[in-house]
């Protein structure tokens, strides 16, 4: 493995820190006061090709590698977890679903407005009382003719209520359960078919999420995407790669949190000296460093393996365990060394906080990461 980014990658990481610093970091705190969606900011984005890098040239996309992708959001989300997420959740979740088990058809419908932003993704899978049990959704789709009625609903969607593409998940042999989920294509405007947006986020505020409402949704089996049956299969193909991207995310909040600190422990004084004199300052940053360099790697391995096509589920899993929760831990230390102000709006470390809670949390738990890396282990 390479420790070196290739050039392309270099220069697709400095592009983003330049449109960042103009376009984001200015705003990123109203923007997660108000919890708007920068839907400007997000189609610029996707003028630059950064919503459809993993979209190949045939279709209009960037034509890029998993790793690109993870250098994309660690850099955006240095600036702001909720616009990270927005590019993590288009590129690998719905976008990508279409993209790896679509047919012609749907791909050349979908995917070069979903690569240019045109249309933004969603992707449907937790439910209001299945989260990490996945199998244990209610979502139900009943074949008739050459229709398929859906019914149901989803729960904290991202891209709830702005997107224009969704990828649901429904059973369609209940009693199959995980061996009888089928994948469709829906979108904005189908009869039957709402949103409802979800607000009074603890973090990823300005991150639009919603709850998707299926009321005898007619979708024609043209809409059905990959082979009955197989949804549950594809979307654990699907998540393997998320969870990548969660890493990324999780290790852009933990420097962003760490470059704040050491900023601030420079200008700060107490004592007649700056705080950045004093060991326990010091140690805490030096933690946050390691631990980030770590995270990093992690990242990129995980990465790498899935460019190279060789098995990546396990790594994946151990880059967003140990990413999402050393991010945690840095915005910690991060709020503990900026005192008082770190408890306040006025510095960008309490928004840091609150938004790397949700990488512990998003594209399968903590716990769950520890089942996947140790099944393995265990079986010997």
């Amino acid at each position: 493995m390479e420790l070196t980014l290739p050039e392309s990658h270099r220069a697709l990481q400095a592009s983003l820190r330049d449109f960042c610093e103009e376009r984001v970091k200015p705003h990123a705190r109203q923007w997660d006061h108000e919890e708007k969606f920068p839907a400007e900011v997000v189609k610029a984005l996707g003028e630059l090709g950064v919503l459809g890098m993993l979209v190949s040239e045939e279709y209009g996309g960037a034509g890029m590698d998993s790793l690109a992708v993870a250098v994309a959001v660690e850099e955006i989300a240095r600036y702001d977890g909720s616009l990270a997420l927005t590019v993590a959740s288009h590129n690998g979740l719905g976008t990508s679903h279409i993209r790896v088990f679509g047919n012609d058809a749907q791909r050349k419908r979908y995917l070069p407005k979903l690569a240019t932003g045109e249309w933004l993704g969603a992707w449907g899978l937790t439910e209001p009382g299945s989260g990490s049990d996945a199998a244990g959704m209610k979502t139900t789709a009943v074949r008739r003719g050459d229709h398929w009625v859906l019914n149901g609903s989803k729960m904290f969607i991202t891209q709830g209520t702005v997107g224009q593409v969704f990828v649901v998940l429904a059973l369609t042999e209940a009693h199959k359960r995980q061996k009888g989920i089928t994948g469709f294509i829906l979108e904005k405007g189908m009869p039957g078919f709402s949103q409802r947006a979800i607000h009074g986020k603890l973090g990823m505020r300005s991150s639009d999420t919603g709850e998707l409402i299926m009321e005898n949704v007619e979708v024609p089996d043209s809409q059905r995407l990959g082979e009955l049956g197989m949804g549950f299969i594809n979307t654990l193909q699907i998540l393997d790669k998320g969870r990548i991207t969660i890493g990324a995310l999780a290790t852009g909040l933990a420097r962003g949190a760490l470059e704040e600190s050491a900023r601030y422990a420079r200008e700060r004084k107490a004592f007649g000296k700056t705080i950045g004199d004093f060991e326990a300052i010091r140690w805490m940053l030096a933690d946050m460093q390691t631990e980030l360099q770590a995270a990093r790697l992690l990242v990129h391995r995980a990465a790498v393996l899935a460019d190279r096509g060789r098995p990546y589920g396990r790594e994946a899993s151990m880059a967003k365990l140990f990413a999402s929760e050393i991010a945690t831990r840095a915005c910690n230390k991060a709020v503990q060394i900026h005192g008082g102000y770190g408890y306040t709006r006025e510095f960008p470390v309490e928004r840091y906080l609150r938004d790397a809670k949700l990488c512990e949390i998003g594209e399968g738990t903590s716990e769950v990461q520890r089942t996947v890396i140790a099944r393995e282990l265990v079986k010997g």
